[in-house]
């Protein structure tokens, strides 16, 4: 094998072996830059459903306190503050969604759908859990969700949830008795749910993936063409001189060219040195004539 196939060889054979292992790992970072890029958004709808919630309590409500006494406002109510803000950003962004999913709710739009009540019986089960992040499959692609639990920590809950007998006359009358009572203190009854499509943040990080890759690729081919251009003019064209001028010489050619031994590099020492070696050579024949 020629020395200039040999010299590609191992350079194709190093950039393959980094290629990979930078394709790898490139493509892990990426996607789970994409990912927390998604959980910071999702985390930040929770929190901007949290503040509704606490104006409504601290704010709205007192205001309305009035008006309850003759018509039951569902404006007073924390969690649906929250839900009807985050409704009107799903107008304009339909792949993102808010929910808080119960079990036995007192609006029936809040009913949890099967992979919600998943979710709540996973904080049911498991007390000391805050959070949960997980993936779905959804008609407009996948879909990542953030959950919370809602748990019962204020008695004053009960006061709304508890039996119908002691809940106001006029939320009844909006909502009926058969939904939305029994809870208990401590309980958890539902699930904040929070959540933001991945299909995008995954496209732009396969694009950013073959942006780097692909740049990766075209600079070792463009190093290789000029590596190999110096290896050719540097190396082996002098070297292919030598060896012709010395098989030339081997063969009784006194009269062949010299090797141009110019420059202070390795090919122009060993090209002075195999200069010096042919007069000597030279002297010793014209000394045996």
């Amino acid at each position: 094998m020629k020395l200039l196939y040999k010299f590609n060889l191992l350079l194709l054979l190093i950039f393959g072996l980094g290629w990979f292992a930078t394709a790898a790992m490139t493509r892990d970072v990426l996607r789970d830059n994409a990912r927390r890029e998604v959980v910071t958004h999702a985390s930040l709808m929770m929190d901007a459903a949290m503040a509704a919630r606490e104006y409504t309590t601290n704010e709205v409500k007192p205001l309305l306190a009035e008006g309850m006494l003759t018509a039951f406002l569902p404006q007073s109510v924390p969690s649906y503050a929250a839900t009807q803000s985050f409704n009107k950003l799903h107008q304009t962004h339909p792949d993102f969604s808010y929910k808080e999913a119960a079990l036995n709710p007192t609006n029936p739009r809040d009913r949890v759908a099967d992979w919600e009540a998943d979710v709540v019986r996973q904080f049911r089960d498991h007390t000391e859990l805050k959070e949960v992040i997980g993936d779905r499959q959804t008609p407009s692609g996948p879909s990542l969700y953030l959950a919370r639990p809602i748990r019962i920590s204020d008695g004053r809950c009960l006061a709304c949830h508890s039996t119908p007998a002691a809940a106001p006359a006029t939320m009844k009358a909006l909502y009926g008795v058969n939904n939305g009572f029994g809870w208990k203190l401590g309980e958890t009854i539902g699930s904040q749910i929070v959540s933001v499509p991945l299909a995008v943040p995954q496209r732009e990080a396969e694009r950013a993936y073959t942006l780097i890759m692909g740049g990766m690729a075209l600079t070792f081919g463009a190093l290789l063409l000029a590596l190999n251009a110096m290896f050719y003019l540097l190396v082996l064209r002098p070297v292919r001189r030598i060896s012709h001028i010395a098989d030339a010489v081997s063969a009784g050619q006194m009269d062949a060219a010299p090797f141009p031994a110019g420059g202070r590099d390795e090919i122009a020492v060993l090209g002075q040195a195999f200069n010096r070696l042919r007069r000597s050579l030279e002297k010793a024949m014209a000394l045996l004539a």
